[in-house]
């Protein structure tokens, strides 16, 4: 066995050492069971060292015929992760630790597995994936952005190559011939939100093929010229692999993807009364005209309000529209007034809004808010208003990864979801033990009365470590408050970069840099998934890498994905929580009248409230459980809806209501 591993034993022979530490009882019966697969997958290792690359290539083929003939895929494990490992390590020099086999092996038996940062998830991911790839139906890995979906193909491509397997990328852009393409590749890259998008067409594809609504002498002319593209792009679902699964199966799991259906007369008009809405809305004050539900985030207009909604001056066209929902149109108005703002939930990018995805800080292109937000949203930025159209077909990311056979996924963070992941989705969640023990220092968080002070001493903290030469990187929830954080460092003469959805060009670039001596990094949760942040020379010594978090997330586990890039393969590192009373946190978690209270005791006193750290946990819980009864509650609508829409015949994808 190769130095790097860990020894086997300490899975199968008690579990002691850090790996004991770092695996829940659980866990551990499955991992023992696994773990006695590693003797043999190492047993292989010799032989296939021997063989030429040609010789490697049909010993893959070989598997791939005995898969075909119906052999079980469980039988053909040992080998097939041998070849994988062994072709790893001559394209990419890159041998799968020992953690990583037991990694694709709980991904093999559908499990989301939970492995730490710098572990190799990218790497593990090509076990599981050659191995249902070597049935013949396809296998599907989904991220959470285009960038990704390519670097890992590319980067992986060699090691299913050298084994004889083709691989495929979906990007946004792609045009149907080449998405065809790629999805019959024996293994397909790409996001779930492509991979969602795909679905739908297709199945109104064939909706219009079945209702022979396609243009026929159009299909034989295209025919003619060497095949038509009106045939669905996908194959039958078989394997998903999902990359970040507790954003993509916990976090996007509330927002449905939708193909619009040609907007109608009535809905053109509603642009107006957006726009009017959007005019008016600071005339409406709260208590007086409106009362605000901060737990539902919905506002309620008063008599007064109502009143006021009346007499405002209005356009002629908005006479034909009821007042009942002109009332809805300004209440609307003011949620989006309250709750969403430019550089936090939404960037304008060439006369366009693009949400700002939360969880991740990336921009999602082709997203859109439901129930006339987005609209509200562009009128309130003075874009041009889309038109709320209807639906052609819908699908929930839930829906579409359960109508997989076999789902597996891996992410840094899961454990807090395990019993939803379980309840849903049918996947334990199993926490693979790190190759070298976490050395990961945690710091006193620092809680501050209000905003400013906190930002205050945030920047002379990262004064006081750049001076020692340790790289930092300073974590924010939305691009405006990392431009505040640039702000204040241009003013004390540290040299940074900054990583948000207006930088993500020169993303690989930054983060390629940001474990370097003296390298300061501000960034969105763009730094939290999916990079790797590698020690320069001389850094290890210094202490590693510093994170300070300069608030904290509606989800606990995204404030780990951030302090997760520090402390990689055992390397050191140590990460800092920093939060203030009015933080937006403890209002969603503890309610307004508490919220409020402790806002106006930091108004009183700038600092001394350390002790108060346990109250933004508590108010996190908080937070975390009602999104959590918001899925359950969006899970059991979709299931009724399916259900009542099969017995009445219909397709639940495509017939649904707007």
């Amino acid at each position: 066995m190769a130095d790097q591993d860990f020894d086997v034993r300490r899975i199968s022979g008690g579990l002691t050492g850090h790996v004991e530490s770092l695996v829940p009882v659980t866990h551990r019966g499955r991992l023992v069971r696994w773990a006695q697969l590693l003797p043999k997958i190492a047993s292989y290792e010799p032989g296939y060292q021997k063989l030429t690359d040609h010789e490697l290539k049909k010993e893959s083929l070989s598997l791939r015929y005995r898969a075909r003939s119906g052999e079980p895929l469980a039988k053909l494990l040992p080998e097939a992760y041998a070849l994988v490992r062994e072709a790893g390590r001559r394209t990419l020099n890159m041998r799968h630790f020992d953690v990583q086999l037991l990694g694709g092996i709980a991904m093999f038996n559908q499990s989301i597995v939970e492995m730490q940062t710098g572990e190799g998830k990218t790497l593990t991911a090509t076990l599981p994936m050659y191995l249902y790839a070597l049935a013949g139906k396809g296998c599907d890995l989904a991220t959470v952005n285009d960038y990704l979906a390519k670097r890992d193909a590319d980067w992986m491509a060699p090691i299913y190559r050298a084994l004889g397997l083709s691989v495929g990328v979906i990007q946004t852009q792609q045009p149907q011939p080449e998405r065809r393409k790629a999805y019959a590749c024996d293994v397909t890259y790409g996001t779930a939100k492509e991979f969602g998008f795909d679905f739908l067409r297709d199945r109104l594809l064939l909706r219009r093929i079945q209702e022979g609504q396609t243009d026929l002498i159009g299909g034989m002319l295209a025919d003619q010229q060497g095949g038509s593209n009106e045939q669905p792009v996908q194959r039958e679902p078989y394997f998903a692999l999902v990359d970040e699964a507790d954003s993509i199966l916990i976090d996007e799991a509330r927002t449905p993807l939708i193909i619009s259906a040609m907007p109608t007369e009535e809905q053109e008009l509603e642009v107006e009364c957006y726009r009017w809405a959007a005019d008016i809305v600071k005339e409406f004050i709260e208590d007086e005209d409106f009362e605000y539900d901060y737990d539902k985030k919905s506002a309620e207009l008063t008599r007064e309000g109502r009143k006021k909604a009346r007499l405002l001056p209005k356009p002629e066209e908005m006479d034909r529209v009821g007042m009942f929902h002109i009332y809805q149109f300004v209440e609307r108005a003011i949620k989006v007034e309250r709750e969403f703002h430019f550089d936090r939930q939404y960037v304008v990018v060439d006369g366009e809004i693009v949400i700002v995805d939360e969880f991740t800080g990336r921009m999602s292109e082709g997203r859109k808010w439901r129930d006339g937000i987005h609209q509200a949203v562009e009128a309130k930025q003075g874009v041009e208003v889309t038109v709320a159209t209807g639906q052609a077909a819908r699908v929930t990311v839930q829906d579409f990864f359960l109508r997989f056979n076999h789902l597996a996924g891996m992410t840094g963070t899961a454990a807090s979801s395990a019993r939803e992941m379980r309840k849903i989705y049918r996947c334990h969640v199993v926490s693979v033990p790190t190759n070298r023990p976490v050395i990961r220092k945690p710091l006193p968080s620092r809680v501050f009365g209000h905003e400013q002070r906190k930002w205050q001493a945030i920047v002379d903290e990262i004064c006081e470590v750049h001076a020692t030469g340790r790289p930092l990187l300073i974590g924010t929830r939305s691009i405006d408050k990392s431009v505040i954080i640039s702000g204040m460092l241009q003013e004390r003469g540290i040299e940074h970069k900054v990583l948000n959805a207006h930088h993500v060009e020169t993303e690989a670039d930054i983060v390629a840099d940001a474990g370097q001596m003296g390298k300061v990094t501000v960034s969105t949760n763009m730094a939290g998934r999916g990079t790797d942040i590698k020690l320069g020379e001389g850094v290890k010594e210094l202490g590693g890498l510093h994170v300070i978090c300069t608030e904290m997330h509606d989800s606990a586990r995204i404030d780990r994905q951030l302090i997760g890039r520090c402390g990689r393969q055992g390397d050191p590192g140590t990460f800092r929580q920093y939060i203030a009373l009015d933080d937006e946190l403890l209002i969603a978690g503890l309610g307004p009248k508490k919220g409020h209270k402790l806002e106006d005791l930091g108004k009183e006193n700038e600092d001394g409230f350390d002790s108060l750290a346990k109250l933004f946990k508590k108010a996190q819980r908080r937070v975390e459980r009602k999104h959590f009864r918001d899925r359950k509650a969006l899970m059991y609508f979709e299931k009724q809806r399916k259900k009542m829409q099969r017995q009445m015949g219909q397709d639940p994808y495509l017939d649904t209501p707007g």
